[in-house]
This record gives structure tokens, C-alpha cells and sequence, in this order.
């Protein structure tokens, strides 16, 4: 643990559940358990969730879950596109890769929303409970320990130095958790090949609607349709943005209208390399998710690679997991490690298998792609997918809903 600074005044604030993290997992389990009329307080570093290329893809998992809430109504009056199908081009070849159509949910597609209409949303449900406090431009910086046990968590915000205790602190502040790391929480890095560099680019008239993976010798760019615009991942070997950088804008631009014919006079709208933001990616998860008076779930416990976009579901699936088997526990006033390890038993399966998969993708077939100079020819799994539609099921599956999917038990859903 690294020494308490104490400097200035601090206020003082109690609640039963702490969250720190404004992000997809920290705002579904302070609804939820403000449905559940358990008090808690959400700090978001940030004064807004307005943060462009973060993950917009809201999966059939998540929508059924909004639908057992009762809200997909207002979710979906919200501006989104709806993607039924996910292709992948390989070369000039064409090749639908999942079809979510046939899935057993009330929403058979992909919704690509921007995540920060998302959590506005999820925090206007949320507001009129009267256990529920959302402090914005709060940013953690510790934790408050005694006796061995997590008390609450300090955090730096606009009024000044903030303490707030809690029963329980719920570290979901993503990848970069301050919350594990003061905790001592030990990580397991897995690694990743690949950085991703996130860019928009205006859509043509005549441009396709679907999303859509482009994969030529050495290149790979993902495309999302977001309306007016393509939100768009260029994939790059680990560690190559420089590199990238070096070879100047004009070169880039080139390279993109090669990916893209149909986008030529569209790649002119990048005129700045500021209009660039690199991800770097990483894959990595917690030993163990919990100490005493303290658990940890999405990217906070398992970073997820892009690959499938599944980083916000998993998140999602965390906290509504994390809600059915604590709210019992915080109504009795005693939650206690054997409860949190239970959260980490539901909810590390799935998060090792989906992990699992994403590297095998990243090994055999992203590292294979970005580390080829040859004419590329479709692996056999997406000849198989092209030749016989009934397997897409599979990877809408894997995609769509996941392992070990989570419902809202019926104490949230009044």
C-alpha cells in the first residue's frame, strides 16, 4: 500500500457501496443496486463521459439485460445503427462471418451507439433513486485500509480532497485501475501482438452500411458504421505507432485509400495526426479480484483484447453477476471474502475462456496477417463459414452472448 497523504481539509462522506469507475461495469452495478434501494456512491474521474473511440458496440447480451430492466424502449430511441451481420473481407473476397439473427435474444444485431449516449443513459435511470450519487471529476487516489480490511477510498476532485466510506469499494476503473493497484492486487500480463490506431472518417453516399473487418497482406482496418461517420481501427504491430508516425500523413493516407478504394476522398479528412488516438492494447487479469472490503470487475479484473468488441458485454455481465450475489449480503450488512470470491467463481470462467479465444485470434491469425507480405487466401474456419450459413451461428454466439450470460434477478426488475 503506498503511504495516506494527508494535505489540507478533507471532506467526509458514508455510503454502503462505493464505485470507483464511471465506465459500462461501475454504472450498471450502481443502478442496479440503487434498484435495489442500496445506497451507493459512483466517483467518474471525468467530468462527463464525452471521450470519444472508446467502445461503442452494445451486444444482444447487454440489450436483453436492458430489456429484463424494462428500458430497451428508451435505449433504442436513442441514435444507434444496428448491425445483424458481421463480414470480414480477406483480399476482394467477402465472407459474412456471424449472423446474430438466429439468437435466442429480443434484439438479433450488434447496436453501435456511442458509449457516452450509453452511460448518459444508464445514469439518467439511475439519478431518481434516492440511494444513488454519481460524483463526477472524482478521481481515486487511494484507498482507506484498517485492521487488513478496505474501509473506503479517497479521491481528488474540484472541491478538494475527498473521503468516502463504504461497506464495500468496487474497483471497475478499467485497465489502468488505480483501485488494484493500491490494493496490491497481482496481475497476470498475457500479452498482445498488436496497438490499434482509432480515427473517424465521414461516410460517402455510396459507401456500404454494414461494419466490416478489412484483412490485406500486412493491413488489417476495422470499420463501424456510426451514421455520418466510420468509426475506424487500424490495426499495427505492437509497439509500431512511431514508426508509423515517421513515415508522415500523406503515406497514411495512401495506405488507408489502398485499404479502402471506396473511401479514397474520404481519407483527406485526416489532416493532423491529433485526429489519431492510439490504443494500446493489453491483456491481462487479476490472480484474485478481491481482498477484504473490496472486489474488482471488468477491465479493472480482466483487460479484453478488441478483438469481437466484447470488452464492454463482459463488463457488463461482471456487474450484473456482482449485483445478484451481493445484494443479499449488503441488505444483511456483512459482506464477507467468501461473498466476493463467489463473484470471482462466476465471473472468471467466462472472462478466461473469452480471453483464451481472443489470443489464439491474435496468434494465429491478426499476427499471421500483420507479419505477411503475400497475397492472403481465407483460412479454412471462414471458407467454411462462406460455404455453409449455419455455422455462423456459432461465432454470433461466442460474439453475441458470450459464456455463462447474466440476467438481473427479480429484485431489480420492479
Amino acid at each position: 500500500m503506498r503511504p495516506r497523504r494527508s494535505v489540507g481539509a478533507m471532506r467526509r462522506i458514508k455510503t454502503r457501496v462505493c464505485i470507483a469507475g464511471g465506465g459500462p461495469a461501475g454504472m450498471m452495478l450502481g443502478w442496479l443496486l440503487a434498484r435495489a434501494n442500496i445506497e451507493v456512491v459512483v466517483l467518474e474521474k471525468h467530468g462527463d463521459f464525452l471521450r470519444d473511440f472508446r467502445g461503442d458496440t452494445i451486444h444482444p447480451s447487454t440489450l436483453e439485460i436492458m430489456a429484463e430492466l424494462d428500458v430497451i424502449e428508451g435505449l433504442l430511441a436513442l441514435p444507434h445503427q444496428k448491425a445483424p451481420v458481421l463480414s470480414a473481407m480477406i483480399g476482394d473476397l467477402k465472407i459474412p462471418v456471424a449472423d446474430f439473427r438466429s439468437l435466442p435474444t429480443r434484439c438479433g444485431y450488434i447496436a453501435f451507439m456511442p458509449q457516452w449516449d450509453f452511460l448518459d443513459f444508464i445514469a439518467d435511470q439511475a439519478r431518481p433513486y434516492p440511494g444513488f450519487a454519481l460524483m463526477q471529476s472524482a478521481e481515486v487516489t487511494g484507498l482507506v485500509v484498517e485492521d487488513g480490511r478496505v474501509r473506503g477510498c479517497e479521491a481528488r476532485t474540484t472541491d478538494g480532497r475527498l473521503e468516502v466510506r463504504a461497506d464495500l469499494v468496487v474497483g471497475a476503473d478499467g485497465r489502468r485501475s488505480t483501485v488494484r493497484a493500491e490494493a496490491g492486487l497481482q496481475v497476470e500480463e498475457k500479452g498482445a501482438p498488436m496497438d490499434v490506431l482509432w480515427f473517424a472518417l465521414p461516410r460517402g453516399p455510396d459507401d456500404p452500411e454494414e461494419a466490416l473487418g478489412r484483412f490485406i497482406a500486412g493491413r488489417i482496418l476495422i470499420l463501424i458504421n456510426r451514421g455520418e461517420q466510420w468509426q475506424c481501427g487500424l490495426v499495427i504491430a505492437k509497439g509500431t505507432f512511431d514508426a508509423v508516425r515517421s513515415r508522415g500523413l500523406e503515406r497514411f493516407r495512401r495506405d488507408l485509400a489502398g485499404l479502402l478504394p471506396f473511401a479514397k476522398e474520404q481519407a483527406e479528412a485526416i489532416t493532423d495526426w491529433d485526429q489519431v488516438k492510439l490504443l494500446s492494447v493489453q491483456v491481462d487479469r487479476l490472480r484474485t479480484w478481491h481482498r477484504a472490503g473490496l472486489l474488482c470487475i471488468g477491465d479493472a479484473a480482466h483487460a479484453m483484447s478488441p478483438v469481437g468488441g466484447v470488452g464492454i458485454n463482459l463488463a457488463i455481465q461482471d456487474a450484473v453477476a456482482a449485483a445478484n450475489l451481493l445484494v443479499g449480503p449488503l441488505r444483511s450488512g456483512a459482506v464477507g471474502d467468501s461473498d466476493l470470491a463467489r463473484v470471482q467463481k462466476r465471473r472468471a470462467f467466462p472472462a478466461h475462456v473469452t480471453q483464451a479465444m481472443q489470443i489464439a485470434v491474435q496468434r494465429r491469425v491478426i499476427g499471421g496477417v500483420l507479419g505477411s507480405d503475400e497475397p492472403l487466401r481465407p483460412p479454412l474456419p471462414l471458407r467454411l463459414l462462406a460455404r455453409f450459413p449455419l455455422l455462423r451461428r456459432i461465432p454470433a454466439r461466442l460474439v453475441g452472448i458470450g459464456v455463462r450470460p447474466e440476467h438481473p434477478d427479480p429484485v431489480f426488475r420492479a
